[in-house]
């Protein structure tokens, strides 16, 4: 831990100090706003620069009254942060979406964005190494453990399929159709039908496998029937 000592210089309230937090934070703080980002995410690069930042000019602020004022209580020094915490959920709560096909996206992207301000929370508090730490934790389980999931559900007994169709007649077909290749249906929801007209209704068919097999197989064996305008896995 010795080598950590280095750093106790730089952990401080004083000018140079916070100027290293703040770059730290914009480094961290982007680097995983990049990912989200080139994935097209609605929160990326300076979105989640300017909540870790923030986050960190927080505790920094709160450390610098604890200096400042003498009998300021030093178990005040995380009261800011915790207003962080509570106050990140607006930004969460907007990326977060239902799109047309009843698909909740943005879940991850809301998570990393509260998770970087936890990070920027660390390095306000002069944490360094624990904001490190995480900045790689998270940067790997937004990239690395969401390529694990895909393989480890790709052959799950479980599947859900969005289908947009151009009338509820072509629905039969595709019901009929899964059916034929071993899959139990036990729920369909239907949606986008206007005025009970068949105009492209949008459907989410939830269903479980008779046996293990490629979720793409079957998104391929749906696709080609006469009438479906777009099938696909939801995320």
């Amino acid at each position: 831990m010795g080598l950590l000592k280095i750093l106790d210089p730089i952990r401080g309230s004083d000018i140079l100090s916070v100027g290293i937090k703040l770059v730290l934070a914009m480094l961290t703080g982007g680097f995983i706003g990049l990912e989200r980002r080139r994935k097209r995410r609605p929160a990326g690069f300076r979105t989640h620069i300017l909540v870790c930042m923030g986050a960190a000019l927080a505790v920094a602020v709160n450390f610098y009254l604890a200096d400042l004022y003498e009998g300021y209580s030093k178990l005040d020094a995380a009261r800011l942060g915790a207003q962080v915490i509570n106050g990140i959920g607006f930004l969460g709560a907007g990326s977060i979406i239902i799109t047309g096909r009843q698909q909740v996206k943005g879940l991850t992207t809301a998570a990393g964005l509260w998770a970087s301000a936890c990070m920027g929370l660390s390095i306000g508090a002069g944490y360094y190494e624990c904001a490190l730490l995480a900045c790689i934790f998270i940067y790997l389980t937004i990239t690395v453990f969401n390529n694990l999931e895909k393989v480890l559900t790709s052959r799950s007994r479980n599947m859900n399929i969005a289908v947009i169709t151009t009338d509820t007649e072509v629905l039969r077909k595709v019901k009929d159709k899964l059916a034929g290749i071993g899959c139990d249906i036990y729920d369909i929801e239907i949606t986008n039908i206007k005025n009970l007209a068949n105009e492209t209704p949008n459907a989410v068919i939830e269903m479980h496998l008779s046996e293990r097999r490629q979720h793409s197989g079957i998104i391929a064996e749906v696709a080609v029937i006469d009438g479906v305008i777009s099938v696909e896995e939801p995320e």
